[in-house]
């Protein structure tokens, strides 16, 4: 069972962001000669950034238990950047953050949004033309200075511009793993207040799309006075920066971190009518409000009533789908794709049982057993494989991983070659006889893989004799995003069909909100897969969720099978599990169609 409480800490997340600007800051600076150390200051702080964005504990409480010295026990924190915690964790600030700031008077923030716009761009950027900013960049991109800039082109320009573009189509909307540790908590929060019966996020968030507008929050009350109370819970909760409206039942505020959220009270009897309203989809209530229309009943966020105005519905949400003659619809279906008539009652609510059973098939949040894209730090990961894998099982229930470390090519990632590879398996088997020596009631076992780089004309760096050695193997594509989609589809097709590879890791590379992905044919993507026997992997890691969900409908329309794999660079990050899990549902995905629920013996039998 994955515990969804372990995912990083606001706070946590706050000093990480510092701490990889002053690493960003340190890279576009960087002299060679004047400064020999930057390169590994730039490591530590990216390293300590990690680190402390993954902790399951708040570092103001590890400060406020053991002050300087608790914080010297968190993984890769030395003395120096310890004592820069210590500051921001007792005034709110750190002096050479800010000192760097001064020094090169950039928001750096704001270009981690931009793919490929990187330090020695940065800095070639403010050293010719001032650029502080995406605005600056922009503007001076319209005008046509960049191209005049030694190195750069009006191509590059151009692209410079598309960017930006891409970059703000995201609207302001946040990334579901950026929030959900919030709403999880604010939600917990709300329950626990006297007299309340149930509270739950609704909206997008409820549906698990990948990036939130806002946070909408309902609770059903035991009085009036409980409903009065609980408001004045929510807009004075320490998560509040400003109260943006209140009234009897309603709440609007802007929480620290900029989101708005919203409270509404309703009645017991209303308020399975309530979460079926504000869940969404805008366009699946349009059409059950038509359902409700043909049948001469009303339906609102209240209840459904007859053209008496009596309430026949609206307590719980199977009540409501019930009355309109359907099967309760989860959640992350609710877009109006065909879900509504997939869930409509046969004549007396039974013709269409088998309906029914396949809308309670899709996968749930406990079913994975394994996860096959896990890092350990042979190449970028943090944690060795045994700590990998021991808290994968300990902590995360889960019952294997495979080792999927980056290979040769990828130099960034110091990834490995076929020698390193083998050795590395050989590590693993003795591993998996150590961990599993004196623990018979909980056999776990590791497996050899490799995330396999993919080169430009579809070859791999990896040659086959070694890759047949592992017990599992990926591939992927981590360079050359822009080649035109017959090429770029063209390499996926050439390692899918390769007898040697058996997954395909985030077949379209895309970063949300960040980057858009490389042009893929998915369609044909899908029918190699079938006659190869290609798995395709669900990328859980929650700025990828890659596959798009109605990638995955397509994927599952054509049985083709899949994975639901966490990227894991650190143990924490197998919390991302239920992010993948949640775009699997959006895409009609049943337990049967996800590899990784079975056993590793299921699994590689199912390879064979």
């Amino acid at each position: 069972m994955l515990h969804r409480e372990n995912v990083a800490m606001s706070k946590n997340s706050e000093v990480a962001k510092i701490f990889r600007e002053i690493a960003f800051i340190l890279q576009t600076m960087e002299e060679k000669k004047s400064e020999p150390n930057t390169i590994f200051k730039i490591r530590s702080y990216n390293r300590a950034a990690d680190e402390i964005q993954n902790l399951s504990s708040d570092i103001g409480d590890i400060y406020k238990k053991e002050q300087l010295k608790g914080l010297l026990k968190i993984p890769s924190i030395g003395k120096a950047i310890a004592t820069k915690l210590e500051e921001y964790i007792t005034t709110g600030k750190i002096h050479y953050y800010d000192e760097l700031k001064e020094k090169l008077p950039v928001d750096v923030s704001q270009f981690f949004g931009l793919e490929g716009i990187g330090p020695k761009t940065i800095k070639t950027l403010y050293g010719n033309l001032g650029i502080k900013n995406i605005f600056d960049l922009e503007k001076a991109a319209l005008e046509g200075k960049i191209r005049s800039i030694p190195g750069f082109s009006q191509k590059k320009e151009e692209l410079i511009l598309k960017k930006i573009q891409f970059f703000r189509k995201g609207g302001g909307r946040r990334l579901i793993g950026e929030v959900y540790p919030l709403v999880r908590r604010i939600e917990e929060r709300l329950s626990g207040n006297t007299g309340v019966k149930q509270a739950v996020a609704v909206g997008s968030f409820r549906r698990m799309k990948e990036t939130i507008g806002d946070i909408d929050f309902l609770v059903s009350v035991m009085s009036e006075k409980d409903g009065d109370n609980i408001i004045d819970y929510f807009v004075n909760m320490p998560e509040v920066n400003e109260i943006s409206g209140r009234g009897l039942s309603k709440a609007f505020v802007k929480l620290n971190n900029g989101i708005d959220a919203d409270l509404l009270v309703v009645p017991e009897e209303s308020f399975g009518a309530a979460m079926q309203y504000f869940t969404g989809s805008k366009e699946h209530g349009v059409a059950m409000r038509k359902i409700a229309i043909s049948k001469g009943l009303r339906l609102n966020e209240w209840g459904v009533f007859d053209r008496q105005n009596h309430r026949v519905a609206g307590a719980t949400e199977e009540e409501v789908y019930g009355v309109l003659g359907l099967h309760w619809i989860p959640p992350e279906m609710r877009e109006n794709r065909g879900e509504i008539n997939l869930a409509k009652m046969g004549k007396n609510g039974m013709e269409k049982e088998k309906e029914k059973v396949r809308l309670s098939q899709l996968i749930a949040y406990d079913d994975l057993k394994g996860d096959l894209q896990v890092h350990s730090n042979n190449t970028d990961g943090t944690m060795s494989i045994e700590e990998m894998a021991l808290n994968a099982r300990d902590k995360f229930g889960l019952s294997y991983i495979a080792i999927s470390d980056h290979t040769k090519s990828l130099r960034l990632t110091n990834g490995l070659d076929e020698k390193q590879l083998l050795d590395q398996a050989n590590t693993i088997a003795e591993l998996n006889d150590k961990i599993n020596m004196n623990n018979n009631n909980k056999h776990f076992r590791i497996l050899s893989s490799a995330e396999v780089n993919i080169l430009k004309d579809g070859s791999l760096d990896i040659s086959n004799n070694v890759l047949d050695k592992l017990d599992i193997v990926g591939a992927a594509i981590h360079s050359h995003f822009s080649l035109p989609i017959e090429l770029q589809t063209a390499r996926l097709i050439s390692a899918a069909r390769n007898p040697s590879i058996d997954i395909i890791f985030h077949p379209t590379g895309r970063i949300i909100n960040r980057r858009e992905g490389y042009p893929v044919n998915i369609s044909k993507l899908i029918e190699v897969a079938i006659e190869s026997n290609t798995i395709l992997e669900i990328d859980a890691h929650y700025d990828r969720l890659d596959l798009k969900d109605e990638f995955i409908r397509m994927a599952v329309e054509n049985n083709v099978k899949l994975v639901i794999d966490s990227d894991a660079h650190h143990p924490l990050h197998y919390a991302f599990l239920i992010f993948g899990i949640g775009q699997a549902r959006r895409g009609w995905a049943k337990k049967s169609d996800i590899l990784n629920t079975l056993s590793a013996k299921g699994l590689l039998d199912s390879l064979k």
